[in-house]
């Protein structure tokens, strides 16, 4: 009997939940990304969004947030999960001359389903999905 073990490409990180941690998130999954051979697409910039409103959302002194990055046959998942569960994310249309507001618009529009899911406690995960196309 010859029994197929698949290999699902996974990436995990634990960042500081400051603007440097967010930055970092960012720039090493995109390195992540290039090194599966992935298209970039908007995936980048979800991870930016999610991982600064971890940072400044879900930011618990001395509690990381964590970056898990893996890919299901043609789909991308994003989660970035923080120790603030008891601050849900909360999409709002902000004042046309705010300065900030637009991260989770910014997520829906580039991802093609998002979400949250509790726990344990007191985490809470912030997720995005994006298809991937499949090399020709």
């Amino acid at each position: 009997m010859n029994q197929e073990t698949s290999v699902i490409p996974h990436f995990t990180a634990r960042f500081s939940p400051t603007p440097q941690g967010a930055r970092l998130a960012r720039h090493l999954a995109t390195e992540q990304l290039r090194t599966w051979g992935l298209p970039l697409d908007g995936a980048p910039q979800i991870v930016a969004e999610l991982a600064a409103n971890a940072a400044t959302h879900g930011r618990v002194p001395g509690r990381d947030f964590r970056l898990t990055l893996y890919v299901v046959a043609d789909t991308l998942r994003i989660e970035v999960t923080d120790t603030r569960g008891d601050h849900l994310p909360n999409v709002e249309r902000p004042a046309p001359d705010g300065e900030s507001g637009r991260g989770l618009l910014l997520v829906a529009a580039l991802a093609d389903r998002w979400g949250v899911a509790h726990g344990p406690r007191p985490r809470k995960t912030v997720w995005a999905e994006t298809r991937i196309a499949q090399p020709t």
